[in-house]
């Protein structure tokens, strides 16, 4: 007589018979959309952004493996161009003090914003001129928006110019072109470059972004910058032509003004799927144009990305290691007149800093 197999056994075959098939299938899948996002003509622009993401981050070099080495290299001069001429057209916007009732709005006010795959804050400056750029207080190291805000009592802060960051490990302390204080060339990185692209004001609160000279800045009268790019929006109109252009999807801040003066803060975060994956530099445009910013500029942006009120982060960064130490933060004050920010930089040799050494504490 037949022995029959136990049941034991033969749910076990059956288990891994359809563990097998569930596995081949999801391997059909993978090569399939991998083939699709690689070769397909649709996915073209998909691959791009998923390139530019990756551009953003420390890990630039992987976006070879998905639109090759030469192309991007070829991105990244695209790119670089590409946001230089943005600076280029002349910005012929005023601001319009607002009458005596209007100024007594509260200085600072925050709300959420959120999109499809994003969220953060816009921050609103009611008066520019209580606006100053904070500095590092010490040699050799950059310092943390939350540690400037409460060293000199500011009421809020936003991160503000690129540094140099050699192996994603920088000190925070050589920044990236220019830094104006208090109307005053604190920093000049220029090396031999006749100009730059800025983000400031000047003594009437008025917002100065693009491509300027140091002589073109003296003359305007420029009391507040740090050299940033690209611009994105310009007399009332967007630069950024859509999303495609958008410089793929990452933290973000920048950095806008209105007509009646107040300065926009728009800060995103990113990098946390189950909370903000994060935007590009349209959706950042979207926003200001919303708000009714004429001209805007992007600020240093990723893992630098932070806003502080009331000496406490109200957003969430995306940097691993906690907030980073920074070169730079515009900061809000009730009394900017009685802040003494002095010259960290002042006989320091920009070509002779070390940008990764270690900082002391």
């Amino acid at each position: 007589m037949r022995k029959k197999k136990p049941v034991k056994k033969r749910k076990k075959k059956s288990f891994f018979r359809r563990l097998s098939r569930v596995l081949l299938f999801l391997l059909i899948l993978l090569l399939a959309g991998g083939g699709w996002l690689y070769f397909a003509p649709s996915a073209k622009n998909l691959r791009y952004t998923i390139a530019d993401t990756l551009i953003t981050t420390q890990h630039r070099q992987w976006a070879q493996y998905i639109i090759g080495e030469e192309e991007l290299k070829a991105r990244v001069a695209e790119y670089t161009k590409r946001f230089d001429n943005m600076g280029d057209e002349k910005d012929t916007h005023t601001i319009h003090t607002p009458p005596p009732e209007v100024k007594e709005k509260q200085l600072v006010e925050i709300e959420p914003v959120s999109g499809t795959g994003y969220s953060g804050y816009v921050m609103i400056v009611n008066d520019p001129t209580k606006i100053r750029l904070g500095i590092p207080n010490k040699v050799g190291s950059g310092e943390k928006v939350t540690s400037m805000v409460k060293r000199l009592g500011a009421i809020a802060g936003v991160n503000g110019g690129g540094f140099a960051d050699p192996n994603w490990s920088g000190n925070g302390f050589k920044p990236i072109g220019i830094v104006i204080s208090q109307g005053k060339l604190y920093y000049n990185g220029l090396g031999g470059k006749k100009s730059t692209q800025i983000v400031g004001l000047d003594k009437q609160g008025k917002m100065i972004a693009g491509n300027y000279t140091l002589d073109e800045l003296s003359k305007m009268g420029v009391q507040e910058a740090v050299s940033f790019q690209p611009r994105i929006i310009v007399n009332g109109k967007g630069l950024v032509k859509n999303a495609a252009d958008g410089w793929g999807i990452a933290p973000r801040t920048a950095m806008g003004q209105r007509e009646d003066g107040a300065i926009i803060f728009v800060v995103i975060d990113g990098r946390q799927p189950s909370y903000s994956i994060g935007a590009n530099l349209y959706d950042v445009q979207q926003i200001m144009l919303k708000h009714g910013a004429v001209i805007a500029a992007n600020l240093d942006g990723g893992s630098s990305t932070v806003l502080v009120k009331d000496n406490e982060i109200i957003n969430k960064p995306s940097s691993q290691y906690g907030e980073r130490y920074l070169p730079t933060a515009f900061l809000v004050f009730d009394h900017p007149d009685q802040v003494d920010i002095p010259n960290i930089w002042k006989g320091l040799d920009p070509s002779k800093i070390d940008a990764a050494k270690k900082r002391t504490k």
